[in-house]
């Protein structure tokens, strides 16, 4: 056996069978390692296609992405719906303020009153009512950009300020409330 060809490159016969040993354990655990690795992803897999074919779950996707199309569009929709209302809504009334008032002292009851109907440029009306004994008097005074062309009468502009800036008078009848 010296003429091996082990010998002759230096390689005693029993090293060279114990490494090949050592290998051939190490494939073995990686082979039941990965058995072990495809059969969790096949018990998964077929968890996942339960029931379904290849067929009907390339559907069931599909179904899906055409109901996500259809909420976007919708979504698209509703934002356009919602610029329009806002749009709508800058012309509607949507300040108030009101100022009772007893206009010729002699009835008492602050029969009398003005009525500021504003939007959200602060455009609109004026709108006073004097009550006295001989009859009910009405008149009417235009509002642009917060201001009249005709001058106003104190209780008028109190009116037009209470509109105007009604959330600061709302908080101050909150926090009177509450005293």
């Amino acid at each position: 056996m010296e003429d091996s060809l082990l010998f002759h490159l230096g390689f005693d016969p029993v090293f060279l069978l114990l490494g090949l040993l050592i290998f051939i354990i190490i494939l073995f655990v990686l082979v039941i390692s990965m058995h072990m690795k495809y059969n969790r992803l096949k018990s998964s897999y077929n968890a996942f296609m339960k029931g379904k074919d290849g067929r009907s779950m390339e559907k069931s996707i599909t179904d899906r992405l055409d109901e996500i199309d259809n909420l976007s569009h919708m979504a698209k929709l509703n934002r356009q719906n919602i610029k329009e209302i806002y749009r709508r809504l800058e012309g509607n009334y949507q300040k108030i303020g009101i100022v009772k008032y007893d206009a010729f002292q002699e009835m008492g009851g602050n029969l009398s009153f003005v009525l500021t109907l504003l939007d959200a440029n602060d455009n609109g009306f004026v709108l006073n009512v004097m009550h006295s004994r001989e009859g009910c008097y009405n008149y009417i005074k235009e509002i642009v950009k917060g201001e009249s062309y005709v001058e106003l009468s104190s209780e008028e502009t109190e009116s037009l300020e209470k509109a105007i800036f009604q959330e600061a008078y709302a908080l101050k009848d909150i926090v009177d409330v509450k005293k």
